[in-house]
C-alpha cells in the first residue's frame, strides 16, 4: 500500500452536500484536510444546483489531488422524487470525479456505518463519535452531511486496505496447516 493517501468523501444532496478530504499518513495515522457542506438551498433552479455541485466538487479535486471519490451509493425511500434528485446530484459528483480523472467508489449507507462503528444500525450520532475520536476532533458538526462524508471516505480506507484472513483452505490438524502456510514460519 502507497501512503499517503488523500481520499475525497461526498455524502450528495442538492439542498445540502457533504464533503471531507482525508489523508492518511500510515495505517494508524489519519487526517481530516477539509470537511465542510455545500449550502445549495438558497439556489431556486434545479440546473442551477447541479452546475455548482459540479464546480464545487472540480474545485475540491483540484485543491487537493485525491486519488480516488468515495460516494454515498442512493438508496430507495418511500419519495422518489427525492431519490431522483439525489441521483441527479451523485451523477454530476461522479462526472467530476471521472473529468479529473480519478477513481470512483460507492458504499450503502447502512456498509458506512459497518465499516465505522461494526454495527450497520447506528444512528448518525453514533458515527459521528466514533469518527472525532478516531480523527481527534473535538467540535461539533454543524451538519451530519458533513459527518456521513468523512465516514464514508474513511469506509473507503478500510474496504480496500484492511487484510483480508485467507479462509479458503481449512486445515484438519497442525502440520496440514503448516505446510499450507510455510510463508507464515519465520526461522
Amino acid at each position: 500500500m502507497n501512503y499517503p493517501q488523500i481520499i475525497l468523501g461526498v455524502d450528495p444532496g442538492t439542498n445540502i452536500m457533504g464533503f471531507a478530504v482525508i489523508k492518511i499518513w500510515n495505517p494508524n495515522h489519519y487526517e481530516v484536510l477539509k470537511m465542510g457542506v455545500f449550502n445549495l438551498s438558497k439556489l431556486k433552479e434545479a440546473y442551477q444546483k447541479l452546475g455548482e455541485i459540479y464546480k464545487k466538487t472540480t474545485s475540491i479535486i483540484q485543491e487537493y489531488k485525491p486519488q480516488c471519490l468515495s460516494i454515498e451509493a442512493p438508496f430507495y425511500g418511500k419519495n422518489v422524487q427525492s431519490m431522483l434528485k439525489l441521483g441527479r446530484a451523485q451523477g454530476i459528483v461522479i462526472a467530476a470525479a471521472i473529468a479529473e480523472n480519478i477513481g470512483v467508489f460507492e458504499y450503502a449507507p447502512k456498509k458506512v456505518k459497518q465499516s465505522i462503528t461494526g454495527n450497520g444500525n447506528q444512528t448518525k450520532e453514533q458515527v459521528w463519535k466514533i469518527l472525532a475520536q478516531l480523527f481527534k476532533i473535538e467540535t461539533q458538526v454543524d451538519y451530519y452531511d458533513a459527518s456521513d462524508a468523512l465516514g464514508i471516505a474513511l469506509c473507503h480506507y478500510f474496504q480496500n486496505n484492511t487484510p483480508v484472513i485467507n479462509t479458503s483452505k481449512k486445515s484438519k490438524d497442525w502440520s496440514s496447516f503448516i505446510s499450507q502456510n510455510q510463508h507464515r514460519i519465520k526461522n
